[in-house]
């Protein structure tokens, strides 16, 4: 385990790049990690992650009360608290607002396509956690529904969630997240992604099982039935409406996705 100060150094790294990237604005954001059993350090409200410097950051235990450190930690820290509490394997969690996946958790569409290998070897499918008021136990319980089974979330109208084994890991897999929400944004601009195949999809689980790469993962069998039917789109549906259950497919979930697409583009020219 590294110790304190490399932590602490590690934690504003991050805070950089994902404000050098634009994955959050102003204060926006939130970075933790864990440290043991009962401590964390935590990133504190009202300053901006780009500029972060370690004497800022303040370790809290397990119940969000604060241990050492003289800022306030986020009003955020709740949702860190519940995924460290349900995934004993986490180590470390990151909170942003990445342009694109907050795009598509703002259109209410979780990205559930296989269409490129690289996050469907390190994410699988993306749901979206249904809205809750920041800074309440609305977010907590949101999210706790998803926690055993996936690494990444969308937050409905709020942004994106990503955790790992360590802090690079969970950083990476918000990268990831991104840059699949942009590929299939722009794709759909250029007539519709088309998805991976099953058979390639189990190549690419037999990939990731070589790579020994840590996490819980659902795999694109989390997405789609073998009719085609998409699982979360229904299971979703089936949680916001209470009605009966979807039976949206595949072709159908890119026609929605290029139209909020051509829609988006209308309001931008």
């Amino acid at each position: 385990m590294y110790s304190d100060f490399k932590i602490k150094e590690e934690i504003c790294e991050i805070g950089r790049r994902i404000y050098n990237r634009g994955f959050v604005a102003a204060n926006d954001g939130n970075i933790t990690v864990r440290v043991d059993d009962d401590e964390i350090w935590t990133t504190p409200t009202g300053v901006s992650k780009g500029f972060l410097t370690p004497d800022m950051l303040i370790k809290v235990n397990m119940n969000g009360e604060v241990v050492s450190g003289s800022w306030k930690p986020s009003s955020e820290l709740k949702m860190h608290l519940r995924v460290y509490k349900d995934r004993p394997d986490v180590r470390a969690v990151v909170h942003a607002h990445p342009p694109y996946a907050t795009a598509f958790a703002i259109a209410g569409i979780p990205l559930t396509r296989c269409v490129m290998p690289e996050a469907v070897i390190s994410l699988g499918t993306v749901p979206i956690a249904e809205y809750g008021t920041p800074s309440t136990e609305e977010i907590p319980n949101a999210i706790a529904k998803y926690l055993p089974n996936y690494d990444a979330l969308l937050l409905e109208n709020h942004g994106a969630l990503t955790y790992g084994y360590d802090l690079m890991n969970a950083y990476f897999k918000m990268e990831t997240l991104d840059f699949y929400a942009q590929l299939l944004y722009l794709a759909n601009n250029l007539g519709g992604a088309k998805d991976i195949s099953p058979d390639n999809v189990e190549k690419l689980m037999h990939v990731r099982e070589k790579m020994g790469i840590k996490g819980r993962h659902p795999g694109c069998e989390g997405c789609q039935y073998a009719d085609g039917t998409c699982k979360i789109e229904e299971n979703q549906s089936d949680s916001q409406s209470g009605s009966k259950q979807s039976t949206v497919k595949n072709d159908d979930i890119a026609d929605i996705v290029a139209e909020v697409t051509r829609k988006v583009m209308e309001q931008l020219r």
